[in-house]
């Protein structure tokens, strides 16, 4: 039996424990690192670059890339260094900072959804109040109110976390510190304050989840409404990338928080976190890129402008 004031560090649940399959984790998930690396880094750079893409829906957009890459990068490189030196440790600080990260990032990407399905509702349902409810200085609010909610919760939860007694060891079962995995550890009954912040962070996130739901709902009944084809296809194209970021992320969670107890074993709850950890920080710039005109033009803008600048420079030193 050990207490979490003799604990120094914890180990994390290996993917495999042959050296060939560890090393075959590390280039995969170094492949889909860097893929999300770009992805985010090119629509935070396009959005930047681009005065047309000063807007409110950008805006939120060019956070949400923000909110992936920290996410990301807060489990993935030390899942992929610890497949690289073959060993399962992560210090106990390390691992208060890992789950802090990844709550306050998780949250505030949630409520940043939230508030991008607002902007949706107000573009398609109210855009001759568009300028008015979404001015620059409302925007910057609401995603720092974002940012804040997060930070908020990922505070009350590590912190109350980490005060608990631990007794149960020190191996989690998760390729990263999480807290329901944390919790297992706990001593009997130490674990119940934690579970009340968890109940009571869901049902916040639960509201936010039913808030997106009349969103959409109100803005299908409007598009709907709109006698020209070709109006309710523009329509369509703007709210589709949101939608299907929203889907692939609130999708991902509550399979991986609320999948029935006969249905969870190791192997699955692995690649669940899989899913929900690395997925939608990869594919969410793909999604906006794919689907969304103006960010494709300027990313075309960027990428020629660019080689244009690199083709030029060598001619002007000649």
């Amino acid at each position: 039996m050990s207490n979490s004031s003799s604990i120094t560090q914890f180990l994390l649940l290996p993917f495999t424990d042959t050296r060939e399959l560890q090393l075959l984790h590390f280039w995969l998930f170094l492949g889909i690192y860097l893929a999300a690396l770009l992805g985010n880094g090119l629509i935070i750079t396009t959005i930047a670059w681009d005065q047309h893409l000063h807007t409110p829906m950008y805006f939120f957009l060019l956070n949400l890339a923000l909110l992936d890459l920290g996410s990301i990068s807060t489990t993935v490189p030390k899942s992929m260094a610890n497949s690289l030196w073959d060993t399962r440790a992560i210090s106990y600080t390390g691992c208060a900072a890992q789950v802090f990260l990844f709550v306050f990032l998780a949250s505030a990407e949630y409520c940043l959804l939230t508030v991008m399905s607002y902007d949706r509702y107000v573009a398609i349902c109210k855009p001759l109040h568009y300028g008015t409810l979404l001015g620059s200085r409302a925007c910057v609010h609401m995603a720092a109110a974002a940012w804040a909610t997060g930070f908020l919760n990922a505070l009350l939860h590590t912190a109350n976390t980490f005060s608990l007694p631990l007794c149960k060891g020190n191996a989690l079962g998760q390729f990263f510190c999480e807290i329901p995995h944390i919790l297992k550890l706990s001593c009997s009954h130490s674990y119940l304050r934690e579970l009340g912040l968890l109940v009571v962070s869901g049902c916040l996130f639960f509201i936010c989840f039913i808030f997106i739901l009349v969103s959409y709902v109100q803005i299908f009944r409007a598009v709907l409404r709109i006698p020209s084809e070709q109006g309710r296809h523009k329509a369509f194209s703007t709210c589709f990338p949101h939608l299907a970021v929203v889907t692939l992320f609130v999708s991902t969670s509550f399979f991986a928080y609320l999948k029935p107890p006969f249905i969870s074993f190791p192997s699955l709850d692995l690649v669940v976190s899989v899913l929900y950890s690395l997925i939608p920080p990869t594919l969410n710039p793909l999604i906006y890129s794919m689907r969304n005109k103006e960010v494709k033009d300027a990313l075309r803008k960027l990428i020629t402008g660019g080689i244009s600048k690199i083709i030029k420079c060598p001619s002007s030193t000649l």
